[in-house]
């Protein structure tokens, strides 16, 4: 071999080299990242080319493909369409897809890096291209029993395993129809996404997790009781001011409890009856004398202030970290003012409580599937960090017991079953009706769920319900299904 064409092989070779790292670079290290830019067409084509996995609940798929027989060759099938939305979300022909579609796009596509050694292998042995299965932490009969009982009522509902952080059910209401979203005729489904969005129920907003938030109201005295508590100066006796109006701080404005007298008899009420009672002038107080610092970041223990990916993104539940006077400090005890709240940051404080103290990460996806039915990814639990000591978490629980077997949540009381519960009734501005809330667990003494439930618009009874009446029945009959498992 002459120098010339040694010296050419070994450009060639480099060359080779050159092609085979760049491309190898692009396909395995920067897969995911390319995949899922959203200015990446070449995704969505793909989405239609391949057998889209199947998403899983219970054993049974709620979202799968099915031949379609036209352009795009798979249509995408929703069961229990209305039930499942806000979990699946849709994959629309045009358009960027929702929910877990959008979240696990990847894995469901089969475009994911770590499924690339085994599109490879189906291209070698011939066979056709197909995404991977997700299956859900969600259980169906839970999902059914809240979606049932939250009904025709605009709201959301939130259960997760408090020792695990596995979202066992997440339901919104209104909702709508994913098959609807997920056609292949572009023009009926525009119309229709139009009129969603216009559509002033906001149906497509996922109010367990994200859209426009609501003051938690009194389900938010389990954050200032466990600042008290994590404080050292507080415990379940301490006594408070027991007044029956309470004027802001450098205000005008009165505070009433929502009897509209005294917390009960005596000029002093303890932490554990305050919340029993779940009366709001002892609570104001107790903000202002522990200061709006120590309150956030008790808050922001428990997942306040930021955005948590289960994996869809959820919307930050909100204490202002910035320095506030005592007027709004004050209204913040009982979870008014410029607090904000979602359900699923609610159920992480139940959570939280449930669990010793610890709070864990929420997540919706145990494990992903492939073709072949090997496990390719499977989802740890992860803590998301301690709140409260155990002593007084358990010193909490056992006051949130008091609040639903002689207190302000007896419509949480399960036969034969000590639960765990804070109402909250949250005033919104003027004349507008008032927003429903309950937050707690079951069992008290070894807790198996956690769970959260907003209701939106007074559920139709403008500001005369209340979360016991309301928002309370609703999270029992989660929990019930959830211990008849």
């Amino acid at each position: 071999m002459t120098k010339e064409l040694r010296r050419l092989s070994i450009l060639m070779l480099i060359m080779f080299l050159a092609l085979f790292g760049s491309t190898s670079w692009i396909q395995v290290v920067e897969a995911d990242e390319l995949a899922a830019n959203p200015a990446n067409r070449r995704a969505l084509y793909d989405a239609y080319e391949v057998q889209r996995g199947s998403i899983i609940a219970s054993g049974s798929a709620i979202a799968s493909s099915v031949p379609s027989g036209d352009v795009y060759s798979w249509q995408r099938v929703y069961t229990d369409a209305a039930m499942w939305a806000p979990v699946t979300g849709f994959l629309p022909v045009s358009g960027v897809p929702t929910g877990i579609e959008q979240a696990m796009n990847q894995q469901l596509s089969g475009t994911a890096g770590s499924q690339f050694f085994s599109r490879i292998e189906r291209i070698f042995t011939g066979q056709p291209p197909r995404g991977s299965n997700v299956v859900l932490s969600l259980d169906a009969a839970v999902q059914r029993a809240a979606y049932e009982a939250l009904g025709d009522l605009q709201g959301g509902v939130i259960a997760i395993e408090p020792a695990t952080g596995r979202v066992l059910a997440m339901v919104t209401s209104p909702s709508y129809d994913t098959n609807v979203l997920a056609a292949h005729a572009i023009g009926e489904v525009n119309a229709a996404y139009d009129a969603l969005v216009a559509d002033p129920g906001k149906p497509l907003s996922n109010r367990a997790i994200a859209g426009d938030l609501n003051p938690p109201g009194s389900t938010f005295k389990l954050v200032v009781a466990s600042a008290a508590l994590a404080s050292g100066e507080y415990t379940p006796q301490s006594a408070l001011p027991n007044r029956a109006t309470y004027q802001l701080p450098q205000s005008s404005s009165i505070v009433h409890n929502a009897s509209g007298g005294a917390c009960g008899p005596g000029d002093t009420v303890t932490l554990a009856d305050a919340l029993r009672l779940s009366c709001n002038i002892p609570f104001a107080e107790l903000a202002v004398a522990l200061g709006d610092t120590a309150i956030r970041e008790e808050a922001e223990k428990y997942g306040f202030n930021m955005s948590v990916e289960i994996p869809l993104v959820s919307t930050p539940s909100g204490y202002p970290r910035t320095i506030m006077d005592d007027a709004q400090t004050a209204l913040s005890g009982f979870g008014q003012g410029q607090v904000t709240a979602t359900p699923l940051q609610m159920a992480m404080v139940s959570a939280g409580i449930a669990n010793g103290g610890v709070v864990m990460s929420p997540r919706m996806v145990d494990r992903v599937i492939g073709p072949d039915l090997s496990v390719q990814q499977t989802f740890d639990d992860v803590e998301f960090g301690r709140a409260l000591e155990q002593s007084l978490a358990d010193e909490l629980a056992a006051m949130m017991v008091a609040n639903v077997s002689d207190g302000a949540a007896s419509g949480a009381r399960m036969d034969g079953v000590d639960v765990a519960g804070k109402t909250g009734t949250a005033e919104n501005t003027g004349d507008e009706p008032y927003t429903l809330w309950f937050t707690g667990f079951a069992p008290a003494e070894n807790p198996e769920v956690a769970v959260a439930v907003v209701v939106e618009d007074g559920g139709g009874q403008g500001q005369s319900g209340s979360g016991n009446t309301i928002a309370a029945p609703i999270a029992k009959k989660v929990m019930e299904a959830v211990l008849g498992r």
